[in-house]
């Protein structure tokens, strides 16, 4: 399986960049080491990656200029992820749309810039742009969320296939709660991350794998794909041959790999 290559336009739907330049974000929890667009060139080589959507990380709150700067110098393979608020002003918006943004993050974990007296307001702004909110939350506590987000006049893409914490059953009230969000055909989940989720049975995350598994059975074509390089946080992070590993597993024939790395990034990012 090594020696199969990704799709020609396979897209990294989340990644981040870190320069210790510029300052952490008093909400911030964790500030990690530098990771560069040159560094990460060198992933997306390994991997044989075209495209990537860059997400302003925790570190610098609401300042959204180093991942700005990073947009800037992949050029137009590069979308953006970035974190705004109900107060800002819509020629900031206006600036970032044509820096190529297409999303508003909303990170539910410590850490985050916002909670969520903002998503509603941030939504109603951002919804002009064909914008879409990016959640992290722990999914386990979807059942309780889910009037508010489907009241959401925009678009939902949930990360690292709904970061539960734990990881539950299939079966389970949570995870059913997440695909009912997916069955509306107006939320997207990542394909990312299962190490967000639990480190047991590293590096195929058994657990985590079982319900990427039926999201791809379910819904292929509402799934996106990321690495989220540099794995913030992570002691041991994945080398790229355990990511490609995992990848083809999670995605085992050419057509879906097709549909989640190339075609679903493509249609909602504006590639």
């Amino acid at each position: 399986m090594s020696g199969i290559s990704f799709p020609a336009g396979a897209c990294d739907t989340h990644m981040h960049v870190y320069d210790g330049r510029f300052p952490t974000a008093a909400t911030a929890t964790m500030t990690p080491p530098d990771a560069s667009v040159a560094d990460y060139r060198m992933v997306q080589r390994e991997l044989g990656l075209d495209r990537v959507v860059i997400v302003q990380p925790t570190t610098y709150g609401l300042d959204n200029t180093v991942q700005l700067e990073a947009a800037s110098r992949v050029g137009e393979r590069a979308r953006l992820v970035v974190v705004v608020d109900e107060h800002t002003p819509i020629s900031e918006l206006e600036r970032l749309d044509a820096s190529g943004a297409r999303g508003a993050r909303f990170q539910m974990l410590p850490g985050g810039a916002l909670d969520w007296p903002s998503m509603a307001p941030v939504a109603e702004r951002i919804a002009p742009f064909g914008w879409h909110v990016q959640l992290q939350m722990d999914g386990n506590l979807l059942p309780d969320r889910i009037d508010g987000l489907l009241a959401l006049p925009t678009p939902i893409v949930v990360d690292h296939v709904g970061r539960f914490m734990p990881p539950p059953e299939p079966e389970s009230e949570a995870f059913a709660a997440l695909l009912s969000l997916v069955d509306t055909g107006r939320c997207w989940v990542k394909l990312s991350a299962p190490y967000e989720s639990t480190h047991d049975g590293a590096p195929r995350y058994p657990a985590v794998t079982a319900l990427a598994r039926v999201l791809v059975e379910r819904h292929p074509d509402r799934l996106l794909w990321a690495t989220n390089w540099p794995h913030p946080g992570q002691a041991d992070p994945l080398t790229v041959d355990e990511i490609r590993a995992l990848t083809l597993d999670w995605l085992p024939t050419p057509e879906v790999r097709q549909l989640v790395l190339v075609d679903n990034p493509a249609r909602l990012y504006g590639f």
